[in-house]
């Protein structure tokens, strides 16, 4: 390099470490870390709100949502080490642990699933699904599970009765059922409120019908044995954002408008209503209501059954934030 070209990399190096401290400061300071999302949703909005809220540069992480398409997809990000947490559906984390993977649970934080299986009017009773395609986000996406699951309860065969459709994400799963390529559609709040309005029926209400665990939160035993502060400040940063959302309608109503794209200040209220009143405080892992993933995954690994619930789990995380007083302190005002 002559003296010129060593000069001018001096002096931009220099101009670096001068012009930016703030920045290089904070991201010294913040550890780094990729939160999978398998979609934006009401389901997943905490993730978001914890972002806004800048909750999670509290906890000392500088944490990037990366929006996937189905929990089979975030799945496989988390086992390749792509991303560093996120919500994985139960049948999902146990069909990986089976094949090998050592993903785990370390949190339910809904009672239920909050989605619908949308129709097209004509469509009355189960049986009325027979020859029709149904959308949903991917193949092992949580929406898929709950069709096969319910269709079975209902005396259908799903790999026979109905054909299932990859689409994607909510909004393109409602145009779908609008133009009619598809009639129905496995859609969460608030898109199956529109498509209500719209003139579309529900036909089975998930939270009601099937008793599942859901907005989970897994990661790896490796991380945890590798970084357990690491997964501990995740866990607080997680928590402290349901406490937040719970106890701040308006921010999380800003959250909501902007992720979800709405402009309507009823369905924000609504989504703010119905989530905040679900979404659990102390989220541990819940072992009686993972039977249902039970079910799903002996369809195609029947050895399932030789292992117990709490294989697939690890609630040490939630039971310390819990007796610590962590959680608690959060509620008091």
């Amino acid at each position: 390099m002559t003296s010129r070209g060593l000069l001018i990399s001096l002096l931009l190096l220099v101009g670096f470490f001068f012009s930016t401290p703030p920045v290089f400061s904070q991201a010294r300071n913040l550890k780094k870390i990729h939160v999978g999302v398998p979609a934006v949703s009401m389901g997943n909005i905490i993730i978001f709100f914890a972002k806004e809220a800048k909750i999670y540069d509290k906890h000392g992480l500088d944490a990037e949502p990366v929006v996937m398409s189905g929990s089979g997809i975030a799945s496989r990000a988390l086992i390749a080490g792509s991303v560093t947490i996120s919500p994985i559906t139960t049948p999902a984390v146990m069909s990986a642990v089976l094949a090998g993977s050592d993903m785990v649970i370390l949190a339910h934080t809904m009672p239920g699933v909050i989605q619908s299986l949308v129709v097209r009017p004509e469509i009355k009773r189960a049986e009325d699904l027979k020859g029709k395609t149904i959308g949903v986000t991917t193949f092992g996406s949580l929406g898929d599970f709950l069709v096969r699951y319910l269709a079975r309860q209902k005396g259908l065969n799903p790999d026979k009765d109905f054909a299932l459709r990859q689409i994607g994400a909510d909004p393109e799963r409602l145009i779908s059922l609008r133009q009619g390529s598809i009639q129905a559609a496995t859609l969460s709040h608030p898109s199956f409120i529109l498509a209500q309005r719209a003139g579309f029926l529900v036909l089975w209400d998930f939270f009601k019908d099937v008793e599942y665990p859901w907005s989970e939160i897994a990661t790896t035993r490796t991380l945890i044995k590798q970084d357990r502060d690491l997964v501990m400040r995740y866990m607080r940063a997680h928590l402290e954002g349901i406490a937040r959302f719970k106890l701040e309608p308006e921010l999380a109503k800003k959250v909501i408008k902007k992720m979800l794209r709405l402009d309507d200040e009823s369905l924000a209220q609504e989504s703010w209503e119905l989530f905040a009143k679900h979404r659990l405080a102390a989220p541990y892992p819940n072992i009686k209501g993972m039977k249902t993933s039970y079910e799903y995954v002996a369809q195609t690994r029947p050895d399932v059954y030789k292992h117990k619930p709490e294989e697939f789990v690890d609630a040490s995380f939630v039971e310390e934030l819990d007796k610590s007083g962590f959680i608690k302190k959060l509620y008091e005002k």
